[in-house]
């Protein structure tokens, strides 16, 4: 695996060592030695999660706040999404700046987002199968959302008319939010 920093410090692209021949692939997707070694991370994965989402759903800007903040490791299993981490850490040198990258089953590159960042994805094609690792249990009582269209953040999302939920259609906007990092 090929552990690649952002601009955003913390933020790594990874990218797996796929073997392959006309019977198919095989590939590491994730191992603990090499993660932390690379990443820095010394804590553990304690829930899976994944979601399908039909074409041009975007999901976000969502972060859980202290105590149940999260790490994540994404990664797409069919499909693309067009994925977004937003550094909200206060005191960062790039807080209020986002990264954005392609993720899709063809690529098969990952995306770890430490705690400290909001993050969304917009779904490119039906049954979008996404999944990640998170470094702590979820907590409805501890979810935050900004707004997903923000003008400060400016984000790019690259859809039409994104089906969105009224959760995430009442994300606080920037200049209003409150960092809990």
């Amino acid at each position: 695996m090929i552990f690649t920093e952002t601009f955003i410090k913390g933020l790594f692209v990874i990218e797996p060592k796929v073997v392959g021949d006309s019977r198919g692939y095989f590939m590491e997707t994730f191992k603990l030695d090499l993660f932390q070694k690379e990443s820095g991370f010394s804590g553990e994965f304690v829930q899976e999660n994944e979601s399908m989402s039909s074409k041009n759903v975007l999901r976000g800007l969502h972060f859980q706040k202290p105590p149940f903040a999260q790490g994540k490791l994404i990664r797409v299993v069919h499909g693309s999404v067009r994925d977004v981490a937003v550094d909200i850490r206060k005191g960062s040198p790039t807080y209020g700046e986002y990264f954005s990258i392609l993720l899709s089953a063809e690529n098969k590159k990952q995306l770890w987002i430490p705690e400290g960042f909001a993050h969304g994805f917009a779904s490119l094609e039906d049954q979008t199968i996404f999944q990640y690792k998170c470094t702590n249990f979820y907590s409805s009582e501890n979810e935050g959302c900004i707004c997903w269209n923000d003008h400060d953040l400016g984000i790019s999302w690259e859809i039409d008319d994104p089906n969105i939920s009224e959760k995430d259609k009442n994300g606080v906007p920037f200049r209003d939010f409150i960092s809990p990092f």
